[in-house]
């Protein structure tokens, strides 16, 4: 089973508000970038990263989580974060049944994550472009395919 699979089957296993909460968060951060990748970690937590981690996601009893691993490097012209605001690094939402799930502002947050990955994180900072090779080096035509 992909990650995919199992963030499905965690959100299907929630009944209550929660699932569906989880659900729509979930949605929001995917369709704020189509690179982002979907991974499942920590004992069954769903991780969402793009250059880097963007957020990673928990249902709890009485709220679902969304922690950002850079929230405090984000601006939040939005106000979302509501938790772990003390955090050196991390900034969370906590959402509550009966909360709605600004999808605007939510996909706002996660292109600024994006954003802050793809230019603060020593990964990123070492050449992000693969080279192509040159014609020296491969006895003819400059390769350019990289599948």
């Amino acid at each position: 089973m992909n990650a995919s699979e199992r963030i499905d089957e965690l959100i299907a296993g929630l009944t209550d508000w929660r699932g569906a909460t989880f659900a729509r968060i979930r949605q929001c951060v995917l369709a704020a970038d189509p690179d982002i990748v979907e991974e499942f970690k920590w004992m069954g937590s769903p991780v969402w990263s793009r250059a880097g981690m963007i957020a990673v996601a928990n249902a709890h009893k009485g709220k679902v989580k969304l922690t950002f691993a850079h929230g405090a490097g984000l601006a939040d012209p939005d106000g979302l974060f509501n938790a772990g605001l003390e955090g050196n690094a991390r900034r969370a939402i906590d959402f509550i049944e009966g909360d709605e799930v600004d999808e605007r502002a939510l996909k706002a947050l996660v292109r600024a994550a994006i954003d802050y990955n793809q230019s603060h994180l020593k990964k990123n900072a070492r050449g992000a472009k693969p080279k192509a090779h040159s014609k020296k080096e491969s006895g003819g035509e400059a390769n350019t395919d990289h599948a």
